[in-house]
């Protein structure tokens, strides 16, 4: 069973320490701190982990996410792209 981490998160949750790879490149970043969150739909990864992995975002995908306590985030195409 993962420990909760109550240094990232308040209040603490269950977190993973795993191991991220570019399925284009094979470029592997480890020890990167997830939470868990068994009953998700979608998994994310951070922003920081995308870039150091060198891995391209599609421009002309979108999403809208929302959270239990009802935030949306979305991100539209960019560039004119849709």
């Amino acid at each position: 069973m993962p420990a909760y981490n109550p240094v990232l998160f308040s209040p603490p949750a269950p977190l993973a320490r795993v191991t991220l790879r570019n399925p284009q490149s094979g470029a592997t970043l480890s020890e990167v701190a997830l939470l868990i969150d068994s009953g998700a739909d979608v998994t994310l990864i951070p922003q920081t982990a995308v870039a150091e992995l060198g891995i391209t975002i599609d421009a002309a995908e979108s999403y809208e996410l929302q959270s239990f306590d009802q935030h949306i985030a979305s991100r539209e195409p960019r560039n004119g792209i849709s």
